[in-house]
């Protein structure tokens, strides 16, 4: 089983890459969170990988992060639910916002992941409530963890409404908190743009 590839991006498509290690191509299926952090065909990379064998194929699936492998490998554990459907998932929300879905039972926001019906969703709560991961969601202090989802829900919105696609102003959103911690709205906005410029 192959389980890690460190080697060079010869080929990068979204959800599809093709890493050479030491001459060897291996393609590699990744979710859209994997594939926004990767560099430029020629730069080097290292992915945790899973294995999936089938009858007629061997194919290999990538992540950047344990916590995304693992909630891959929890989702392809539920019944009804293969690797393409697992992977959609990941492209669709990012992993910490996947957790809180589940945790709270969300199925509007499992619903809203393309690929991903009503009867899923409930599947994906149902079987994987009680199994989740643990990933770093906390917040310090009292006002702002509840402030921190409300902010970055209204930013996520605004970007949305802009015509952004999802994952990517997701992971715009969560740098820009990072970087204007102690910023409102606005700032938090202006930064987010500056993310999704560079």
């Amino acid at each position: 089983m192959i389980a890690h590839l460190r080697g060079s991006i010869l080929e990068k498509h979204p959800n599809r890459l093709v890493i050479d290690v030491n001459g060897v191509g291996y393609e590699v299926f990744v979710p859209l969170s994997t594939f926004y952090g990767l560099g430029e065909p020629g730069t080097g990379t290292a992915l945790r990988v899973h294995t999936h064998v089938r009858e007629d194929a061997i194919v290999l699936y990538g992540f950047a992060t344990q916590l995304e492998q693992d909630l891959f490998e929890r989702l392809i554990s539920v019944s009804g639910i293969g690797p393409k459907v697992s992977l959609a998932v990941l492209s669709g929300i990012e992993p910490e916002d996947l957790i809180r879905a589940i945790e709270r039972g969300d199925l509007a926001r499992l619903t809203a992941i393309p690929g991903v019906g009503k009867k899923t969703s409930e599947r994906i709560v149902l079987e994987l409530k009680d199994r989740l991961p643990r990933a770093s969601l906390t917040v310090t202090g009292g006002a702002a963890a509840v402030e921190a989802p409300l902010l970055r829900d209204d930013l996520l919105s605004a970007l949305i409404n802009l015509g952004y696609h999802r994952p990517l102003a997701e992971k715009a959103v969560d740098a820009a908190i990072k970087t204007t911690p102690e910023g409102g709205f606005e700032l938090t906005l202006k930064q987010a743009l500056r993310e999704l410029a560079s």
